[in-house]
């Protein structure tokens, strides 16, 4: 079976009697291109242990497996987890876990020595896993996953531009984030509704690492809840803000991702 061409996808689908869910972000890959594309740019080695978040009908799973050392796919829908376990379930480096990925404790997953993540990550929860992969202490060292197009425009997107926000600070914060190839609706099986991205994530050193990494994460969380308003209302510390080099009427769209640390840095090693 090739899992690339439409008309197999729909007699598979059908075999199984799975009827795919909207709601859930239930796509498949049927674009032999675009899997070129997610496999070239996870540079994947045997010395590789890679995560993938709902591998579906396996389609990016396969050539996973031939490719990396190890990979531990996490798969919630009990039609296609069977599905993946018979048909791949017996390769000697493969982990098919039957969960919810938000349920799963993927920092102690990538603990255990996942290094890079490749993925057609789900549209209902690709922000929630994405997010808790940037704050687990073992970050991945490369990610790969197609997300909505507005998804992938937010996690790359600059300071003083309408997308910047939480999750550009978050994934910016320890990576060097690109729109790395946008994906036309025809290469999903059912074609949704909404425009998809592959975005490629490569972990960089921070030029200024945060003293509380909770402390920052939760200033730049509530500051951006009033993203209006200007930096001196939501944080009401004037030397703080003068000693991080910030001018008090910015706005949280303004500051860069170091412009936050440093702010954080500040305000968390103040007297109380």
């Amino acid at each position: 079976m090739n899992p690339t061409r439409p008309t197999e996808v729909r007699d598979l689908l059908r075999r199984l009697d799975f009827k795919p869910s909207r709601v859930l972000g239930q796509n498949f890959l049927i674009d032999g291109n675009i899997l070129r594309i997610m496999l070239d740019a996870a540079e994947l080695t045997p010395a590789d242990k890679v995560l993938e978040v709902g591998p579906g009908l396996g389609v990016l799973t396969a050539p996973l497996l031939e490719r990396a050392g190890h990979v531990l796919a996490i798969e919630k829908d009990d039609v296609l987890h069977a599905h993946i376990q018979q048909t791949l379930g017996g390769a000697p480096n493969f982990t098919l876990i039957h969960g919810d990925a938000l349920h799963e404790n993927l920092p102690a997953h990538l603990a255990r020595g996942i290094n890079k993540v490749v993925a057609n990550l789900p549209y209902s929860v690709g922000t929630r896993i994405l997010v808790d992969l940037c704050h687990a202490e073992a970050r991945p060292e490369r990610m790969v996953v197609t997300v909505q197009r507005e998804v992938a425009d937010r996690i790359t997107a600059s300071p003083n531009t309408k997308d910047y926000g939480v999750l550009s600070v978050f994934a910016q914060a320890d990576y060097k984030s690109s729109l790395h190839k946008a994906i036309a609706h025809s290469c999903f099986f059912p074609v949704p509704q909404i425009e998809s991205a592959i975005v490629l994530l490569i972990r960089q050193p921070r030029a200024c690492p945060a003293k509380d990494e909770r402390h920052f994460r939760a200033l730049v969380k509530r500051c951006f809840g009033q993203r209006r308003k200007q930096i001196h209302s939501l944080v009401k510390d004037a030397p703080a803000l003068e000693r991080a080099g910030l001018d008090p009427k910015q706005r949280p769209e303004t500051l860069s991702v170091d412009d936050w640390i440093r702010l954080s840095n500040e305000l968390s090693l103040a007297p109380q």
